[in-house]
């Protein structure tokens, strides 16, 4: 998918609930030539190419213990992978109020 056919509709599936990590813009560079330890003078920069840039999102179940008045329950997400460690590291409950999912 090309940065510049994105529409709203597409950011929003592809935003983290936690952290809030979204698609951005970067670039790639074109390089030309070989190498000098290959025999030749030297890589040189010919052209940048724009290209979007996707957080790693995954979609998970987490468990929570303290719904449901201690009963447990799981809630659906969309979790890049860095939230997945915040929620290992200060468990489900902190993450997600900190967040402003959870009251």
């Amino acid at each position: 998918m090309r940065s510049e056919n994105l529409t709203s509709d597409d950011l929003m599936s592809r935003i983290c609930n936690i952290t809030f990590a979204m698609p951005h813009k970067g670039r790639r560079i074109h390089r030309s030539g070989l190498a000098k330890k290959k025999g030749g003078i030297g890589r040189h920069v010919t052209k940048t190419v724009n290209r979007t840039v996707y957080p790693n999102l995954q979609e998970k179940r987490i468990w929570v213990p303290e719904l449901n008045g201690g009963k447990g329950g799981y809630i659906r997400m969309k979790l890049s992978c860095k939230a997945l460690r915040t929620i290992s590291k200060n468990g489900a409950l902190n993450t997600l109020k900190k967040a402003g999912i959870l009251y």
